[in-house]
C-alpha cells in the first residue's frame, strides 16, 4: 500500500497585515507548478485573521468553498441576502455556481483561526446556494462525521462526486479510511496519526487509495476528501 505525504514545510506561508495564512496549493501570489490542487480539490487555506479585519466583498463563481472555523466568529455576509456568524466548531458551504460575491470579516477582539477549501463543482453555471451546519468532532471522538457529499444523506450537498468528512481521533485509537471515489487525501489539523507507516503532523497531509487504517499517535484532529480518481 502506497501512501504519499504532503508536508506542512512544502505549504505556501504568507503574511500580509491582518491575515498570515498557510497555502496547500497555490492560490493568490505564492505559485509551486508542483502544488495546483489534487484531484477536485484546489485549496486548502490555514487563515489566522487578526481583530476588526477580514475580507471585504469579492466575488467567486463555479466553485464549492466550504469554510471550517477553528476557532473565534467570522462574520458572513453575501448577494444572496445571508449574513450572520460562523463560530468555532460549524461549517459553511457556498455552491458559487452562476456567481456571488461576500464578506467575511473578523469583527471580534481575538485572532480567528479558520481552513477556507474550494472544490471544483462537476457541473457549471447553476444557481449559487449557501449551506451551514454545526458539527464539532470534539464532542464525538473516534468516530467519523460527514460534512459533505453528493447525496441526499450528507449534511451538506456538494456539487461533485466526493465528500468531506472530520474525526478527532485519541491517543492510540484507530479509523478505517476507505475511499468511495477514488482517492483519499487526509489534512492534519492537529496531532499526529499514521496511515500505512507513514507519518502525518500538523499541517500534513497524507495521501492514499486503498483502504486503510488511521492511527491516532497523540490525539489529532484531521479531515478526509474522498476525491474522484482522476
Amino acid at each position: 500500500m502506497t501512501t504519499y505525504i504532503h508536508r506542512n514545510e512544502d505549504r505556501g506561508h504568507v503574511k500580509m497585515g491582518w491575515l498570515e495564512s498557510k497555502h496547500s496549493f497555490s492560490f493568490g501570489n505564492w505559485y509551486n507548478p508542483k502544488y495546483m490542487g489534487i484531484s477536485a480539490l484546489r485549496v486548502i487555506n490555514d487563515d489566522l485573521i487578526n481583530a476588526h479585519n477580514g475580507f471585504g466583498t469579492h466575488p467567486h463563481d463555479n466553485m464549492e468553498i466550504l469554510t471550517c472555523v477553528l476557532k473565534g466568529s467570522i462574520s458572513h455576509k453575501d448577494s444572496m441576502g445571508n449574513a450572520g456568524k460562523i463560530s468555532a466548531g460549524e461549517w459553511q458551504l457556498m455552491s458559487a455556481g452562476t456567481g456571488i460575491q461576500h464578506s467575511e470579516i473578523n469583527e471580534g477582539d481575538e485572532t480567528v483561526h479558520l481552513l477556507q477549501i474550494w472544490i471544483t463543482p462537476n457541473v457549471r453555471n447553476i444557481e449559487p446556494n449557501y449551506q451551514q451546519i454545526q458539527l464539532n468532532p470534539q464532542h464525538q471522538p473516534n468516530q467519523w462525521h460527514l460534512i459533505a457529499g453528493p447525496n441526499s444523506d450528507a449534511p451538506m450537498h456538494i456539487r461533485q462526486q466526493a465528500e468531506v468528512k472530520t474525526a478527532v481521533l485519541q491517543l492510540g485509537e484507530e479509523l478505517e479510511a476507505i475511499s468511495k471515489f477514488g482517492l483519499n487525501y487526509v489534512h492534519v489539523i492537529s496531532g499526529a496519526i499514521e496511515i500505512n507507516g507513514q507519518v502525518g503532523k500538523s499541517g500534513d497531509a497524507l495521501i492514499h487509495s486503498e483502504q486503510s487504517v488511521i492511527k491516532a499517535l497523540e490525539n489529532s484532529q484531521f479531515i478526509c476528501f474522498d476525491l474522484p480518481q482522476k
